[in-house]
């Protein structure tokens, strides 16, 4: 009786063993009854009965989104040859499970005709068509960020929207190519959420700026600023900080009241050694821009410097926006080099290093509002040599100039020239509004033919000129 149980034992493990070596060898050489290739049907079939089918199965070129036809195509070949044979044989490896599976699944075989398919940049430029008329109209969803304010650190939750996700359709598309009929399903376009990677870096980023401070250095002054006084708001997006800044403008208020240039009246000593103040108009100086101020400042927050100079955050008017007389602070921000020119003496003096290198007798403008040469501190905007000098005659006639030195000084056109046609040179010619040859000019300073060159020389662009 013992003898007859182990013989049906052992006659159900050997039937055992033979099904499962069958079912092994079925398994490793049949694909699984719901596997697919370049979306054909292959289920049960050999590697070799796989490529014949999928070979001689033509593509449909179809495209659905949602189960919407948005593409048809021609038909062509399957782009499948014998070359393509072995990567059958991979599919089968890769879907081979121990047990027979039901689960669906669509292998891909890629094949140099079906990457070059011609027909799939039309496919692609449909998808892309069919998204952005689905979203037209919808709303966009707004990502989670991270912000400075206050100085505190806050995280803004996202907004979600009602957009699909063209992004995600097209790398749908490219994964799916392959396929005779490519089936596309839609997505709502995720915003980036609080605790993202992305955000969480934001945060980090931002969270670096507290605390720090910075001098400022100002010609020969400096001034501390903390982060607070600079930043008044900030994000951190690509890797870039976006700053408004102006928490800072007060403070650089201050500091242009204290020591800008550009619209005060300055302090000068005459040839003759009088202390004059001269009026507020003029193009001469600079102010510190508080938009400028306060991005080079949080920047230099941000890359963590001790000190930044305020050189490339000024500000001037007239032909040189940029400001003149930076870092001049020497004879009330006016230097040793500049140009002096006395309406009431006819007589200019041109100073290099503190010292008169030349002076000369001039005619000015003409003594009336239109033609008077304007007082102020102005400064050499350009020279050139020669010039043609052109502009309008007190009776509406336009005129045209040869000269062969022009340094011009005013925006309105008012410049040190030669003036060959003149033939009053009289202390008192000025005060006529009659002829340019024989009253005042236009408003330049005339000079003689033989003195013009030595002062063109004598001058510098960007020296100030202080007319009284």
């Amino acid at each position: 009786m013992q003898l007859r149980l182990k013989y049906l034992i052992t006659i159900v493990v050997v039937l055992l063993i033979g099904a499962l070596g069958g079912m092994s060898w079925h398994q490793h050489t049949h694909f699984n009854r719901n596997v697919t290739i370049n979306g054909v049907p292959v289920g049960g079939m050999t590697a070799q009965q796989a490529y014949s089918k999928v070979k001689n199965t033509n593509r449909a070129n179809k495209v659905y989104l949602n189960g919407q036809l948005i593409y048809q195509g021609s038909v062509t070949s399957s782009g499948i040859s014998s070359q393509d044979r072995s990567q059958f044989a991979k599919a089968l490896k890769k879907q081979v499970t121990f047990f027979p599976s039901g689960k669906q699944q669509n292998l891909l075989v890629w094949t140099n005709q079906i990457k070059n398919d011609p027909q799939s940049a039309a496919k692609r430029q449909a998808v892309i068509n069919h998204t952005q008329r689905l979203n037209k109209g919808r709303r966009a969803p707004v990502d989670a960020y991270a912000v400075l304010e206050h100085n505190q650190v806050k995280l803004v939750d996202s907004k979600a929207g009602t957009q699909y996700d063209q992004a995600d359709l097209l790398h749908q598309f490219n994964q799916r190519a392959a396929n005779g009929t490519v089936r596309l399903t839609a997505h709502r376009l995720q915003p980036l959420s609080t605790k993202s990677a992305t955000v969480q870096n934001e945060k980090k980023q931002l969270q670096k700026l507290v605390g720090r401070s910075i001098q400022y250095k100002v010609e020969n002054k400096k001034y501390k600023f903390t982060s607070a006084d600079v930043i008044t708001k900030a994000t951190y997006r690509n890797g870039k900080y976006q700053f408004d800044t102006t928490a800072v403008n007060k403070k650089i208020k201050q500091i242009n009241h204290a020591q800008a240039t550009l619209g005060r009246a300055f302090k000068f000593k005459t040839h003759a050694g009088n202390v004059i103040t001269t009026n507020r108009k003029g193009s001469y100086g600079w102010k510190i821009s508080a938009d400028r101020a306060g991005q080079t400042l949080a920047q230099a927050i941000a890359d963590g410097k001790k000190e930044v100079s305020a050189a490339n955050d000024i500000y001037g008017i007239g032909y040189t926006t940029r400001g003149t007389g930076y870092g001049v602070t020497s004879n009330d921000g006016l230097g040793g080099t500049y140009a002096e020119l006395s309406i009431s003496d006819q007589h200019a003096w041109f100073y290099r290093d503190g010292k008169c290198v030349f002076d000369a007798d001039v005619v000015t403008g003409a003594n009336t509002p239109e033609q008077e040469t304007p007082k102020g501190v102005w400064y050499i905007m350009y020279q050139q040599s020669p010039s043609v000098l052109r502009g309008k005659n007190s009776d509406g006639s336009s005129y045209a100039s040869k000269v062969q030195y022009w340094s011009q000084f005013t925006d309105s056109g008012c410049g040190f020239h030669d003036a060959s046609w003149r033939k009053n040179w009289s202390k008192t010619a000025y005060l006529s509004s009659g002829s340019v040859t024989t009253g005042g000019s236009h408003g330049c300073a005339n000079m003689h033919p033989s003195d013009a060159g030595t002062a063109y020389h004598d001058l510098q662009v960007n020296e100030p000129v202080i007319v009284y």
